[in-house]
């Protein structure tokens, strides 16, 4: 009963933090404010993405004590994770630049990928490949634009929250089908437990929003879970990676398309395809709804095939973000904003 005592704790600690801090930003008037680049219309409490960061440190703090993960692990999440969160919470209430930012997302990526051991041997279109010091370039790499992209698509109602929900139980329920519980199932669980205790106050029409503090600890967390999970076995990498895919794809191409026409990449904007399809859609709920069926009905089959080894893992990812790229397109991710009616 302790992993699930302590799950419900995650989420219970996740509601009743988020609620604390909804009170808090009311008091304090620290509120979104909508302006030409949001996708809200009313003034709402920010942070409370911190609700996930507690409950998820307070797991942290938890799992080794039952002797149910590795202390290593624990300070991934702990440690890295809290410092990610600890950089949001200050953007979140004043400015950090951009360029120190991204020094503090490298450093703490750093950090996890050599807490982790580094990237594992991997397996691509059949070969076995064991890349070293460049597979553990690459795996900052990884955590470093997860971390982010979780940041860029934070920007409709209860989106975030329901993909962190859904990657993070459907992931962990295909891992444990073929591994049984370990630690890194119940981590995947934690970030599902904690993120629903925030969708609680997020679901349209959100309540409080995430928070850069929010957002960039469930983008590391996602981040270092394809690392985590390659430990296991090497094809899970690739399952972690397929999970998120809905995410990967809008954020990767809007970003390519922006890069090309000259735009910098961290200047607020709204020409994400999810953004794109809640203004022609008339709302934020129809779009989270449908972004979480293709996560359920199509990025989670994908990923079960690639773990029961009925799919090559790399061409599995390409078969699951192929469709997923045309949707994007056809939603315009990336192309440039026209001045909208009203």
């Amino acid at each position: 009963m302790n992993p699930l005592l302590a799950l419900a704790a995650t989420c219970l600690i996740s509601v009743c933090v988020t609620g604390a801090v909804r009170r808090y930003a009311l008091s304090r008037q620290l509120l979104d404010i909508p302006n030409a680049r949001s996708s809200h219309t009313v003034p709402t409490p920010r942070g409370g993405g911190m609700g996930i960061v507690v409950a998820m440190i307070g797991l942290a703090l938890a799992l080794p004590w039952l002797d149910l993960v590795s202390t290593r692990q624990a300070l991934i999440y702990g440690l890295c994770g809290g410092f990610v969160a600890a950089l949001g919470f200050l953007d979140d209430h004043g400015h950090v630049p951009a360029g120190w930012r991204l020094i503090g997302h490298f450093a703490a990526a750093i950090a996890a990928v050599a807490l982790a051991g580094g990237l594992p041997e991997i397996v691509v279109f059949g070969h076995v490949l064991a890349l070293g010091w460049f597979g553990d370039a690459l795996a900052v790499l990884v955590v470093v634009w997860m971390l982010n992209l979780f940041n860029f698509m934070d920007g409709i109602d209860g989106l975030a929250g329901s993909e962190a929900v859904l990657a993070g139980a459907i992931g962990a329920l295909v891992l444990m089908q073929s591994t049984g519980m370990r630690a890194e199932v119940l981590w995947l669980f934690g970030l599902a437990a904690a993120a629903a205790g925030f969708l609680v106050w997020n679901w349209p029409p959100a309540k409080i929003f995430m928070g850069d503090a929010g957002s960039g600890f469930l983008g590391f967390a996602f981040g270092v879970a394809p690392i985590l999970a390659a430990k296991i076995a090497p094809m899970f990498f690739w399952v972690m990676l397929i999970l998120p895919g809905v995410f990967v794809v809008d954020a990767t191409l809007t970003l390519i398309r922006r890069v090309m026409r000259g735009q910098r990449p961290h200047e607020a904007h709204r020409s994400h395809a999810y953004q794109y399809a809640s203004r022609k859609h008339g709302g934020h709920r129809p779009v989270t709804a449908v972004c979480a069926l293709l996560t359920v009905g199509w990025c989670g089959p994908m990923a079960w095939m690639v773990a029961a080894g009925h799919l090559d893992g790399a061409l599995g990812l390409a078969i699951s973000y192929a469709p997923l790229a045309l949707l994007a397109f056809f939603y315009k991710a990336g192309a440039a904003e026209r001045q909208e009616a009203g």
